[in-house]
């Protein structure tokens, strides 16, 4: 035993020589000077082990690196063969290196960590001591490719000599000429070294799409020389014309328009696109007449017939844009061109057309002109351009999509603000809340909520997801209640009644709580952040001609959520209690002594509120005595009386 002690000790004495060991080379490491060695007493401790102890030694992490992967970035050459050479470091182990930049961080080998840092004779010792060239980081990047995104142009072209593969992309399909754009010579040698020209990433972008998104005339110029497909479009549909108007680059515009064969109407819609971006972007009024003024010739001087070459595809005005038409003649400029409001209009109508409905930098544009007049007070027309941009990005992702939620919510608070705003003020005609805008709204998210229960359903879910999901029910619960509010005659009524009817027969529940609509309804909780509601206590639920409304259309009154709460249950806590509401659940059928999870049942939440004065006796049936006795002796009960019984019995347990 006495010899096992011993044995024991040693071992663990010998640990504890080989941490302080351990520690002390990283701190010479990260510490040593550009081009020092390690000190030789530390040399000399490190080499009195075996060659095995010696790599778990150097091999040891700290905040996530070994002393190989420091002593690459920090470019200690000496260093990094010591340590590879004499204690059989892994050429290979892995380390987390932080762009101090942008504060990215990535998971990565010595040969990346060095080829990034921007030290060529660490690269170099590194490949000559079988470093793997194409090993990848964490997010499937390439020591050559990363080189290249920091323009280390003598470590490329040795890795490329060495036989790094310039083709291969990272997760997102960046290639080394992606990353290349902002260096002309970089650029030229890859592509004088086989480089695809036309590789595409996950965006469906090649490197030509990023030097003109990045203004890189010269190395649009040199990728057009090699070989670049100009009409190659990105997943948002854009070629290379299309993007120069987009970015309002007039240099690559001129030059794609002078090189390359476009048809004239193409030709007469980048003029157009181009005006737009410059109007929208800069606020540039007069060079964006010339622009549209040039179009207009092009379209003159091409047409057929005597006719000018028509713009395709037909839109037919719509009240979203007031019922404008875009402008085909020289005198219909002349007429808007002091009309700041009117040019911008056209600039919306031409990104509809040329761009399409669904593409980003027309959804932008809707949105951010519709705040715009919201900023001027003009709640109507940014209405209708919100409504525009929701149902196009419903159309185009779905509700789920977060900026489709976004648009949402950003169009009920809208609804809400000028709602009260009338309440707070005689408002013109004009400047009132339209029933249909809300009902057509209402329409919109219920109709996609089938789609929307059955993706949740599948695997894996998305927690953003979900989040918008509960959201978009939210929106729905607000436009119930404005849509009820305005209800001031029967028609009306019976619209909204079936409307809401048919919400109730979907059924829908919240994701992440299991609340049903009128679960959401009775809780104060449920909130809007609007302009005009200036005091924090303002709510607008519980609501009871909602509620009842709700209850008449068949909302099941005892339905649970996921901690088992009733909605009788909600509403009788203590910071959502309202006498009238509780009363009207209770004359509907809601019972008293269903258990949540926490045991606690609606009962004893209105005998402990101090504010009620609700007398429970004549809302207690015998089956709920009888059912509540069962459930406490634990009686059995299931098989013994009918399924009906069953299921009532069970609705009284605690779950």
């Amino acid at each position: 035993m006495k010899m096992l002690r011993e044995k024991n000790e040693l071992s663990t004495e010998k640990r504890e020589v080989k941490h302080y060991l351990s520690h002390e080379l990283m701190q010479e490491v990260k510490q040593a000077a550009p081009g020092a060695r390690l000190s030789l007493a530390l040399r000399i401790n490190l080499e009195r082990y075996s060659v095995a102890d010696r790599r778990e030694i150097v091999s040891k992490v700290e905040s996530g690196c070994a002393p190989l992967f420091v002593a690459c970035r920090r470019g200690n050459v000496e260093t990094v063969e010591y340590l590879v050479v004499k204690c059989h470091a892994d050429i290979e182990q892995r380390g987390v290196y932080e762009v101090p930049d942008d504060r990215s961080v990535h998971y990565a080998t010595p040969l990346w960590c060095a080829a990034v840092s921007g030290k060529l004779d660490v690269v170099r010792r590194l490949v000559e001591l079988g470093a793997d060239v194409n090993a990848a980081s964490d997010t499937g990047s390439t020591a050559v490719r990363s080189a290249c995104f920091m323009t280390h142009i003598d470590i490329v072209t040795y890795l490329v000599e060495s036989g790094a593969d310039i083709q291969k992309s990272n997760h997102s399909g960046g290639t080394c000429l992606i990353n290349s754009i902002q260096n002309i010579q970089l650029c030229t040698f890859l592509l004088e070294h086989g480089a695809s020209v036309n590789a595409s990433d996950i965006q469906s972008k090649t490197a030509l799409h990023y030097a003109i998104s990045e203004h890189r005339t010269e190395t649009t110029k040199l990728l057009l020389r090699y070989g670049a497909d100009p009409f190659l479009k990105s997943s948002c549909n854009d070629d290379a014309l299309q993007t120069a108007c987009l970015k309002g680059d007039t240099e690559i515009f001129h030059y794609l328009i002078n090189t390359i064969q476009y048809p004239p109407s193409r030709v007469a819609d980048a003029y157009e696109l181009l005006g737009s971006t410059f109007l929208d972007d800069q606020l540039r009024t007069q060079f964006t007449l010339q622009q549209w003024t040039k179009a207009i010739s092009y379209r003159n001087e091409f047409g057929e017939n005597g006719k000018p070459l028509p713009k395709l595809p037909c839109i037919p005005p719509s009240e979203t844009f007031n019922y404008a038409k875009e402008f085909t003649t020289e005198k219909d400029l002349e007429m808007i061109a002091y009309d700041i409001d009117a040019l911008k209009t056209q600039s919306l109508l031409i990104c509809e057309r040329v761009l399409g409905g669904h593409h980003k930098d027309t959804l932008f544009r809707l949105m951010y002109r519709g705040a715009a007049y919201a900023d001027d007070s003009r709640f109507q027309s940014c209405i209708n351009l919100w409504k525009k941009a929701l149902e196009l990005r419903v159309e185009r992702d779905s509700v789920l999509f977060c900026d489709t939620c976004f648009t949402a919510q950003a169009l009920v608070r809208q609804y809400f603000d000028l709602n009260e705003r009338n309440a707070m003020s005689r408002s013109n005609c004009e400047d009132r809340l339209r029933f249909k805008d809300v009902l057509s709204t209402f329409n919109l998210l219920t109709d996609r909520i089938p789609d929307c229960q059955r993706l949740l359903g599948l695997r894996p879910v998305f927690k953003r997801q979900q989040e918008s999901y509960d959201r978009i029910l939210k929106c729905i619960t607000y436009l119930i209640y404005l849509m009820v509010e305005m209800v001031r005659c029967d028609e009306k009524f019976n619209i909204v009644y079936s409307a809401v009817e048919r919400l109730v027969r979907l059924n829908p529940h919240s994701v992440l709580t299991g609340d049903t609509i009128l679960h959401l309804f009775l809780s104060r909780m449920n909130t809007i952040k609007s302009t005009y509601f200036l005091k924090d206590n303002q709510m607008l639920f519980p609501n009871i001609p909602v509620i009842r409304m709700l209850i008449n259309c068949g909302a099941p009154i005892n339905a649970r959520n996921f901690s088992q709460s009733t909605p009788l249950h909600i509403a009788t806590k203590q910071y959502n209690f309202d006498a009238p509401t509780v009363r009207l659940l209770l004359d509907n059928g809601a019972h008293l002594d269903p258990p949540n999870k926490k045991g606690e049942t609606p009962a004893t939440l209105i005998q402990e509120n101090a504010e009620s004065s609700i007398p429970l006796v004549p809302y207690v049936s015998l089956q709920c005595l009888a059912a509540t006795a069962i459930v406490y002796y634990r009686i059995p009960y299931a098989g013994e009386v009918s399924v009906a019984l069953e299921h009532f019995v069970r609705l009284h347990e605690k779950r």
